[in-house]
């Protein structure tokens, strides 16, 4: 669990099962790590952006699904989310071909959940999303996708969210390094190269 602000990750490897990494509060950066898990394995309410990682959905416990992401937001004010850039989502070891992944579950009302220039394998399950509880999610989440590449980014047959939106370039831009989480000195006094924009 980190809750510092400022917290810089670079090339580290976090390997669990459900709840891998939890990314509770502040600003955060993951910068090529590799993430492996099930079960909501980057979840928490920090705003954080995960950038050129390998996000691995593993073989879960008997009558489990993998789910990638579940975000915390409780207040639509709090500037907090899981942004995930120019990262790589694929299989570890023996995952069943059969087995369900999804992009995410929304965990709160207000969940924000960004996937952006990623490549999402064809282990992603075509609605994408899975309800927490029920069939649905609240209106009031923030979910999308902008310009992914890879068998499972098709948007054809998605979930049908009110919360799972398109967005433009320019709302894009929010979930950056530079206006998400304020990324400038603070990372590059870390050592590590990162992208400040799309």
């Amino acid at each position: 669990m980190s809750t510092a602000d400022q917290s810089v990750f670079h090339r580290c490897r976090f390997d669990g099962f459900q709840d891998t990494l939890y990314a509770h509060s502040n600003r955060q950066l993951y910068r090529e790590c590799d993430i492996i898990g099930t079960v909501d394995f980057m979840f928490g309410n920090s705003a954080v952006v995960f950038q050129n990682c390998n996000i691995l959905p593993r073989q879960p416990m008997a009558n489990q699904q993998n789910t990638i992401t579940a975000q915390g937001k409780v207040d639509p004010n709090q500037n907090t989310g899981i942004s995930i850039q120019n990262c790589t989502i694929s299989p570890y070891g023996n995952l069943s071909s059969s087995l369900k992944t999804y992009l995410g579950r929304p965990w709160k009302n207000y969940s924000t959940t960004v996937f952006m220039h990623s490549q999402i394998g064809s282990l992603v399950h075509p609605t994408g999303w899975l309800p927490w509880t029920g069939n649905t999610a609240p209106s009031t989440i923030f979910y999308s996708e902008y310009k992914n590449v890879g068998p499972g980014s098709s948007m054809k047959d998605r979930v049908k969210w009110k919360g799972l939106r398109n967005i433009s370039d320019k709302e894009a831009k929010k979930f950056t390094v530079k206006e998400f989480i304020n990324g400038g000195k603070w990372i590059s006094d870390a050592g590590v190269s990162y992208k400040s924009g799309l």
